[in-house]
Order: C-alpha cells, then structure tokens, then sequence
C-alpha cells in the first residue's frame, strides 16, 4: 500500500470503525484527503443493513503515524452538493431492534437482524424489508421538514406537502447521494411539518477523527453515545473501561468547518482518519437530536505531530468562532497590558493563544469534566488552574446534547512550546 500525496475517496463503511481491518487507503503525512461524503443520520437510521447510525469514508492510513503521536487535520474547504435534505426529531419504534436501534435494527416480522432494505414509495412506511416486505424503519419523526437550497448554498428553505414530495419521488437526485453509499435516502420520507423557514448555511463535518483502539459503531465514537454500548445485547457491546478506546470522532461540534484545524489522538497503526455526517448548518448543542444532514466534497490536509499523546481531539477554530475572551489579543490590548504591568512592576506580560479541547462523556457534567482533565494532563497543569482560565480567558460550550463540550482558553506560550503545539497555534492565529 504505497502512500499518495492525495487520496480520493468515495467508498463508505458498513458502519463499523474497526482498527483489524486493513486500511485500503494510505496519504503521506503533509498530503491531502479528497472525499465526497454521505449524508449522515437520518439516512443511516432508517438503513438497518448499516450498523454504526452513519456511513462514513473508509479510513486513510497516514504515512508515519504511531500509536501515541498526533494528526493534525487541516480543513481546507466544504462544499455542500445535496439540492435538499429532511430532518427533524426522532422517535425509535420498539419490536424493531435489538438493544439499540442505531446499531442492531431487526425486521419485526422475518426477525432478520441488519437486513437489506429497499424503498416502495414515499412517506415514512417507505422502508421494506428486501426478505418478506415489512415495513422496517426503527425510526419515525415526531416533527420533521424538508430543506432545499439556493444555488449559492447560502441559504436553506423549508418545503411545504407539494414540495416535500417533489423531492421524495427523486430523493437521490435531491440528495446528490453518492454514487457507493447504500443509505436510504431520508428526503423519501417527505416530512413538511415547517414551512416557509429560512434558515442560513454554514456546513460543517458532524463526523472527522481517527480510528479508534477497538471495533465501534462510527456514531458511538464517543463518550455520550458510546453510553448506549456499555452491556449492550448486540455484538458491539463493551465495558465502560473499553469505551476509553474511542477518539471521539463523532463530535458534531459546529466549529468543525472550513478554515479549522482538528488534532485527533492515533491509537492504532496510520491513525486511519475517516469523515461524514456533513451538516448544512446546526445551532450549538444539536438540541433536536439531528440536523440538516447533506452530500459534500472536502479537501483535508494531515500532518502528523510525533509524540503528542492525545486522549481526544483538540480544535483549533477559525477566529470568529472562538469565545470572545478566548480570542487572541491585539496589539493595542497587548500594549495596553504592558503599560499596567509597569505601572504595578511586573516584569512581564504572559503571551498566550487558544486552544479548544473537546470532552466528553454521559452528560455534559462529566463531559466538561472530561475535557478541563484532558487539557490539564496535556499541558502538565492542575484542574483548579484550568478552571480558573477558562473562567477570565475562556468559555465552555455545547458540542452536542446530552454530552460533547470543547473548553476553550487562552494557553500560555510556554505551555504550547512545550506540548509541542506552538507553530501549529501560531500559524492558525499569528
């Protein structure tokens, strides 16, 4: 498997982000990764023959990464190719899974479990099993739209019964699904309980990070979902203790967009570094369990850090993104600190730049817990400090509900040099 200087991808997982698989992907470390996405939740949910709630791109080996370094992820562009997409709220219908309608979805008549599927019609009965013909779904919508977009993708619009089945009748054409993706398109479902709703664009990746230490399903590579596999009945049910191999690639964090930088922990062999679940745009916590999930094309640069021993991911965001106080200070706020630490003779003024570290966990107590315990182990601080500077230098924000945050804060320096992140901070921010 000779490493590219640009791979190309356009082939998905079942599901299933599993480090014994062997990598049929492999860049050299300071090359790109080009992909065309695939829609992530809701297709993937009522497509049971899928086993992880997503389908995601198979994973990139990276030339030169080990376990215990780092790949610097740089996101160099999104664009959203779906002309319209359906989402809403869900609700998961007994008697058709086992344990986990995400994982392990089971047809309630033939009892098949992860059978294949196909679509007869529109509306949400739409999703047959192959087998006997049942209708299969385990989810339905408790209040669900459909969203077009404008040419320039600046702009979505919510479609009203006749629009709404305009594009179910052509839902992949609508939904530019591409080409390998074996998802049932959700748009089929022509939901249209919102009408006439503006809403802005600004896409970005629900789904970026590495492979983690142990077979997971893609949507529960991470400290909130993985919940749901801790005893679970199906054949990827773990312990608590073997949830720590996650690497919390499923973050759904809005500021995972074009112009950010992820930092994702290796913790097998090539980091295997995979993508989806692109999302038209989505308001901080993703507080209706899903949002505009659409088809796109994203360029990635990775850079492997060697000997930067992550336990999940950091971001380093676009400016705007980042929290008022987290931001980097200009040269009038600098000088201006320099004249005060004068005035109380101070010899110096701490330089500083941010970091954004993702935590996570069931809830977003402990997933704020989670991410202060993993900037402080990284930059060889107490908790108590971190709390302090994410108080006068920061902010906490929700990822997702029920438990993915990113704890921001300005870092000294000193302590980027150390942890060997500094260049990377400067060039984002200087």
């Amino acid at each position: 498997m000779e490493p590219k200087r640009t791979v190309y991808i356009n082939e998905f997982t079942d599901g299933i982000l599993d480090p014994f698989q062997e990598m049929k992907y492999a860049v050299k470390n300071g090359g790109h990764i080009v992909a065309n996405t695939t829609p992530g939740c809701w297709g993937p949910m009522i497509t049971p023959q899928l086993k992880g709630g997503h389908e995601v791109t198979k994973p990139v080996y990276v030339e030169g990464a080990e376990v215990g370094d780092a790949i610097a992820i740089h996101i160099q562009s999104i664009e959203v190719t779906s002309i319209a997409t359906a989402s809403g709220n869900d609700q998961p219908i007994e008697g058709r899974f086992l344990g986990d309608p995400f994982v392990a979805g089971k047809c309630p008549n033939c009892n098949t479990l992860n059978p294949e599927t196909e679509i007869k019609g529109i509306g949400e009965k739409a999703v047959r099993c192959k087998t006997c013909g049942e209708d299969i779904t385990p989810f339905v919508f408790t209040n669900a739209y459909t969203m077009t977009f404008n040419d320039k993708r600046t702009i979505g619009l919510t479609l009203d019964q006749k629009g709404a089945e305009k594009v179910a009748n052509d839902a992949r054409q609508y939904m530019q699904t591409p080409e390998n993706s074996i998802q049932n398109p959700i748009v089929s479902f022509a939901p249209h309980d919102l009408v006439g709703v503006m809403a802005r664009m600004r896409p970005f990746l629900g789904q970026l990070g590495t492979t983690p230490a142990r077979p997971l399903p893609d949507s529960h590579n991470a400290g909130d979902f993985g919940q749901f596999l801790i005893d679970a009945p199906h054949d990827y049910g773990i312990t608590a203790e073997e949830l720590e191999d996650r690497t919390d690639g499923h973050m759904d964090i809005s500021r995972v967009r074009a112009g950010a930088v992820v930092i994702c922990p290796v913790k097998v062999p090539g980091g295997g570094v995979y993508l989806g679940d692109m999302h038209a745009m989505q308001g901080d916590g993703e507080i209706a369990g899903h949002t505009t999930d659409v088809s796109g094309i994203v360029n990635l640069k990775v850079d492997v850090l060697k000997n930067l021993h992550l336990e999940g991911p950091i971001i380093l965001p676009v400016e705007e993104d980042l929290p008022h106080l987290a931001r980097p200070f200009t040269d009038e706020e600098k000088k201006d600190a320099r004249k005060l630490a004068e005035s109380w003779g101070l010899p110096s003024v701490e330089e500083s730049l941010p970091l954004q570290f993702v935590g996570t966990g069931a809830n977003l107590n402990d997933a704020t817990t989670n991410g202060m315990e993993r900037a402080a182990k990284l930059l060889g601080i107490s908790v108590p400090e971190v709390m302090n500077r994410v108080t006068i230098n920061g902010n906490i924000e929700i990822g997702r509900h029920p438990g993915v945050v990113t704890v921001t804060f300005l870092v000294p320096k000193k302590m980027l040099d150390k942890a060997g992140l500094l260049e990377l901070a400067e060039e984002q921010y200087e």
